[in-house]
Parts: structure tokens; sequence; C-alpha cells
């Protein structure tokens, strides 16, 4: 079983291997730029909550939070961004990773997380749902990506 543990910037290349490819080659996320290991590194040294899940050294996902917006008043609500391995889907790397993101948030005061999923990734919004995640809002044609138009579906968590 992997093991979760808080992310060190020595963590940001991999990190960056696994966001990365998502920004690249899927329609996970609408965001075409790529992050750099400086970014990462800084984002963990800045204590952005990171988590990694590994295996004998090997990262095998990452899960972190941060705001869902800006102004005080959405202070308690969070948005958070998960990513593993495709081989190691479904065998719990999510839901550890998860875990521990939701029992720091509840722990740091965090009232709502949200998750920002494409329409197009079922298996994302089945994930969600299945951590007790709520759909709330189906946002038609908001992003575009590989030269076509995207939903974005919002689930939320109270914690």
């Amino acid at each position: 079983m992997a093991q979760v543990r808080r992310a060190q910037p020595g963590d940001a290349e991999a990190i960056c291997g696994l966001i990365n490819w998502v920004i690249r080659d899927t329609i996970v996320t609408f965001n075409s730029i790529e992050k750099t290991p400086e970014e990462i590194a800084g984002a963990i040294e800045a204590e952005q909550p990171f988590w990694v899940a590994e295996v004998e050294g090997r990262v095998l996902g990452y899960v972190s939070y941060g705001p869902f917006r800006n102004g005080v008043g959405y202070a308690h609500t969070k948005e958070h961004s998960i990513v593993v391995r495709p081989e190691v889907a479904g065998q719990g790397v999510g839901r550890a990773l998860m875990a521990a993101l939701c029992a720091h948030a509840r722990e740091a005061g965090v009232h709502s997380l949200f998750a920002g999923v494409s329409g197009e990734n079922a298996a994302g919004v089945e994930f969600h749902a299945a951590l007790g995640f709520a759909e709330v809002a189906r946002l038609p044609e908001v992003g575009r990506k590989f030269d076509r138009w995207h939903d974005l579906v919002l689930m939320q968590k109270f914690l």
C-alpha cells in the first residue's frame, strides 16, 4: 500500500511529471500551461497544503488544495486538485490522498471543499461522488481546450 505524506520541495519534479501529463495530454484540466518544478517547490515551501502517495520512493499521486475564490468571505471554502498515475487508478491511492487532505482541511477550519471536474471526466465525477461530494452545478462550455468547448462540473463536500 502507498504511504501518504506531506510533500517536500524535493517532490516537485515528480509532481510536475504527474500534472504536466494531465495538462498536456488530457481534458481532465482545461489548463494548457505546464507547471515548473520551481513553481511547485515554491508552493510547497510557502506551505500550500500538498501530499504525495509513494511506494518505494516512487510518487504515485498528489493532492493539494487552495483558495476557491479571492476575498475574505471565501476563506473557509477551498478547491482541490488530485492526480494519480493511471496504472494505480482504482487501487485506493486517490482515496488515501483525499483522506489526508480532508482531515487537514477540517482541522484548518475549512467548511466546504470543491472539485471542478471536466464534464468529460466521468471517472472523476464518480470518484468524487463515492467520497461524498455532490454535484452542485454543471457549467456548460466554460472551458476551452484542444479546439473544443467543455463543461465544468462543480462538486462540493461539507467537512
